[in-house]
């Protein structure tokens, strides 16, 4: 199983995604899901991945080798990509393609081929853009007034980012709101674990500004998530029980 997070907030941009990978309860091991793509004087292009891995491995190795987009007839890379808007195409193009091509070997099986990626990143001092790829090759852009995008289990760290992110969140606080979403998740599904890699983009840089991964000894990590466990029991704690729970037996009688 798979988390991965994209926020994109006025000053910048925060990708992070966890490493655990499993094939059945007995089998699981540490991948890298987030990857920096391209990384030139002018540009950085990123991404983060979940679902098949035979898929993913593929798409990015066209990548690499340059894609020939249906539009122009090309060999295209990201090196060449004018905008991330088209870089997003040239990914989805390449994910679609490996996609195809597995699932013609596979078919007679019962083998699962669907993928998904975070694509980001910013080309010539542009704002950084964020796109979420599927499997068809199509994708969508996140907004200012939903300023994330998800991958992989989402559900139990969706309610934190829900809650605490806007477009006017500072950077570094985005940072810690993803790894509050990440410790939600982890708390409520084990396929999901440390490491976890985190790379962040500054609002007209077209250049990381952080790489950094999550060890599974991490002393600000831990705190993070003892303190947001307290907090959490504190915050219960401190609303009033509801008028009909201290009232049962006349509850019973009415």
């Amino acid at each position: 199983m798979t988390y991965c997070i994209g926020i994109l907030v006025r000053e910048g941009l925060v990708l992070m995604a966890d490493t655990r990978t499993n094939a059945g309860v007995d089998n699981i091991s540490t991948y890298r899901k987030l990857r920096v793509m391209e990384h030139g004087p002018d540009r950085v292009i990123m991404c983060a991945s979940a679902g098949s891995l035979s898929v993913t491995q593929s798409a990015l190795s066209r990548v690499a080798l340059g894609v020939v987009m249906p539009d122009t007839g090309e060999k295209e890379t990201l090196a060449e990509a004018p905008t991330v808007f088209r870089a997003a195409q040239l990914v989805g193009q390449a994910l679609s393609d490996a996609k195809e091509e597995i699932d013609r070997v596979v078919k007679d099986e019962s083998v699962y081929t669907d993928a998904t990626l975070l694509l980001s990143g910013s080309i010539g001092g542009r704002r950084p853009r964020l796109f979420q790829i599927y499997g068809a090759g199509n994708f969508i852009e996140c907004q200012s007034d939903t300023p994330f995008l998800q991958i992989g289990e989402t559900k139990y760290g969706k309610p934190v980012l829900d809650r605490m992110l806007t477009y006017e969140t500072p950077m570094a606080e985005a940072l810690k709101i993803a790894l509050i979403s990440f410790s939600a998740t982890m708390r409520s599904n084990l396929a999901v674990g440390l490491p976890v890699d985190i790379a962040t983009i500054r609002s007209g840089v077209s250049d990381l500004e952080l790489i950094h991964r999550i060890e599974v000894d991490d002393e600000y990590y831990s705190e993070l998530n003892n303190r947001w466990s307290n907090a959490l029991r504190a915050a219960a704690a401190a609303i009033p029980l509801p008028q009909y729970a201290s009232q049962p037996e006349q509850e019973l009688r009415s």
